[in-house]
């Protein structure tokens, strides 16, 4: 019996580097689908009120960003709490050092 896939959102400034790369780590995952966004205005994938709703879970990099979403988005978080990763804007793209660091911050998927 299949269920459905836990949705995962990720959220960084501008979506280049730290959330794409959790997005492209999380979806190689069975039974996740991950989705990534930016808050700031030049982001690749703008942050909306759709992806928030669409999310089981949502994850950002810096606390400042934990800020920003929870006062644009605060109505529709409802039950959905905002976690932050912590994870410094000091990567490239898929940059081994990041990836390793996502890993570790979801032992549930990664042991």
């Amino acid at each position: 019996m299949s269920s459905d896939p836990v949705r995962l959102l990720f959220v960084c400034a501008r979506n280049r580097l730290r959330s794409p790369t959790a997005e492209a780590v999380l979806n190689e995952v069975d039974g996740v689908k991950a989705i990534s966004a930016g808050i700031n205005h030049d982001a690749e994938t703008s942050l909306s009120g759709d992806l928030i709703e669409w999310a089981d879970r949502i994850y950002v990099m810096e606390n400042s960003h934990k800020k920003k979403v929870t006062r644009q988005f605060g109505t529709l978080l409802k039950d959905k709490p905002v976690r932050n990763l912590a994870i410094p804007d000091n990567y490239r793209f898929m940059d081994a050092a990041l990836v390793a660091s996502i890993n570790s911050k979801f032992p549930e998927y990664f042991s």
